[in-house]
């Protein structure tokens, strides 16, 4: 049961890299919080397998490459004929290779920043439209707190997900005068399968940077994402929020 509980009738939700980790956590929360949910997922069969063990009527899903702005948009307009869009979680990322800067691979390097700053850009870019013609929307960009201090050897997720911090500050100042609530989430290492595209040397610095002893735990992110995605935030806007366990620099 969850601790926290939030009403989302009659909301619908588009949650990107909703499939696994943090996405497929926030869906199942939305869900039981009676939203409807679109995962957005370029993992087919992980996203059939959310399907299949989820069940639920209000769910459903695009395969999606969310660094494609054509497909994006191609994507919007197909939702946004039969419904509105009223919250979006733009969850979807990568965390890239280890490497120091001046052996990064290129191709990676702009594979890294493209799904993780050009695909929130090119989500909020399609979807904003439709919450301003409705008058109502929240957006929650997961961001990360290497993209607030920079971790060595992670330049290009640290890059890209400052950029996502940057889009977050903007983009609200920009809807502020709007019914519209954009905010960004700034988590540090936490139970998910992106530890492991990590080495577990880099693991274990992570861990020992978190004065808490221990990784975040899913749920307690999917309660922050819940609430800046309910309509109690009524306030709050161009904020980013650290939920890291008052870790330091990697």
């Amino acid at each position: 049961m969850d601790k926290i509980s939030f009403d989302f009738k009659g909301r619908t939700a588009i949650v990107t890299g909703g499939a696994q980790g943090f996405g497929l956590d926030i869906t199942k929360r939305f869900l039981r919080s009676d939203a409807s949910v679109i995962i957005w997922d370029n993992d087919q069969k992980m996203v059939e397998k959310a399907i299949e063990d989820i069940k639920s009527p209000n769910l459903s899903f695009n395969i999606v490459d969310i660094s494609n702005y054509s497909k994006v948009e191609e994507c919007v307009q197909e939702i946004t004929q039969q419904k509105n869009i009223d919250i979006l979680i733009n969850n979807a990322g990568i965390t890239g290779p280890t490497a120091t800067l001046w052996e990064y691979d290129i191709e990676m390097w702009k594979k890294v920043v493209d799904i993780n700053l050009m695909g929130t850009f090119n989500c909020c870019r399609t979807i904003v439209p439709n919450m301003i013609k409705n008058n109502y929307g929240r957006i929650v960009n997961v961001a990360s707190v290497a993209g607030k201090d920079g971790n060595a050897n992670a330049s290009a997720y640290s890059v890209g997900k400052a950029g996502a911090i940057g889009l977050t500050k903007s983009l609200g100042k920009e809807l502020a005068d709007k019914n519209i609530a954009v905010n960004a989430v700034t988590p540090a290492g936490a139970k998910t399968r992106i530890l492991d595209q990590m080495t577990k040397e880099h693991v274990q610095r992570m861990l020992s940077k978190v004065p808490r002893g221990r990784f975040l735990e899913v749920e307690e992110f999917t309660s922050l994402v819940c609430w800046l995605s309910s309509e109690e935030n009524t306030f709050s806007t161009a904020a980013v929020f650290d939920i890291s366990g008052g870790r330091s620099t990697y």
